[in-house]
């Protein structure tokens, strides 16, 4: 009777410890497959991530935005005239060189905005070169991997059937609370690039300030913002970097159970981390 009750419980085990893992590894996958895409999303500049949206992105700015930007820079130009103007008691203690510098300023002012994408692009261009170097160092460390999850495995048999039937409900849980997981660092990290191409579309409109003393820190702060959008893929990483090394850290021999909770508590960091990564970018940066 004992060796049949063993059987049963044995096969029972199996059982369970089969739904556990067919559970956590379909977990591991969409988590991994996530996390792995990141360092490859990041390193991309907003051309190379999707040129038809960046071609369009590109024509709608330079048909609709251009020309506003064009009389905003008109108007600046003829504030400024005036303001000069005014400044040298209208023209009595007027120097050549006043108006030479205003001729300058206005001419270096109709290049930005004609150039508006060859210099966003430039940002980028130099933002990205920094995440692509960062991205070679700690791309293909932060998968839960095959080994890891055979480890697992032996460690789940030697689990009593009431522990086994417990992970086997809470796997359910687990996994529903990874996709979401899944669901948010994918929506980080293209809603970080949707933000590019929409801040990237009214570039001639803060561009088109520069020839003002006055309203100048509008496009200050402007490249300031692509700066920041361009830190922040560097912040990415570093999260990921870390992410990885706690994950790598993880033994799933001892306790089972505790390390996969560990590996949901690491991955809500991760999401947490890189929500943040914005805002930090754009304090460092003083960007508002």
């Amino acid at each position: 009777m004992d060796k049949v009750l063993q059987k049963i419980t044995e096969w029972l085990k199996e059982i369970l410890v089969g739904g556990v893992m067919g559970n956590l590894s379909g977990m591991f996958d969409s988590v991994n497959e996530q996390v792995g895409e990141i360092g490859e999303q990041v390193s991309l500049t907003p051309a190379e991530f999707s040129p038809r949206v960046f071609e369009m992105v590109q024509g709608v700015s330079e048909s609709a935005i251009l020309p506003i930007a064009g009389i905003f820079l008109t108007i600046v130009a003829c504030y400024e005239l005036i303001q000069m103007v005014i400044d040298h008691n209208n023209l009595a203690n007027f120097e050549t060189w006043t108006f030479f510098r205003w001729v300058f300023k206005t001419f270096v002012a109709v290049t930005l905005i004609s150039n508006t994408f060859d210099i966003t692009m430039a940002v980028f261009d130099l933002a990205q070169t920094v995440v692509a170097e960062s991205s070679g160092i700690i791309a293909g460390n932060t998968a839960v991997d095959d080994t890891t999850l055979l480890t697992l495995q032996t460690s789940l048999m030697t689990l009593e059937l009431g522990e086994l039937l417990a992970l086997y409900l809470q796997s359910f849980l687990i996994g529903f609370t990874m996709r979401i997981l899944g669901i948010a660092i994918f929506v980080i990290v293209y809603g970080r690039i949707v933000e590019i191409y929409l801040a990237v579309s009214l570039a001639p409109i803060p561009f088109s300030t520069f020839g003002s003393k006055e309203q100048s820190q509008i496009g200050q702060n402007y490249l300031r913002s692509l700066l920041a959008l361009g830190l922040q893929g560097f912040l990415i990483m570093i999260c990921v970097g870390i992410y990885a090394v706690l994950i790598q850290g993880v033994s799933f021999a001892s306790d089972p159970i505790t390390s996969i909770w560990g590996v949901i508590g690491y991955t809500v960091l991760l999401c947490f981390t890189l929500l943040k990564t914005g805002t930090l970018a754009r304090s460092i940066l003083n960007a508002h």
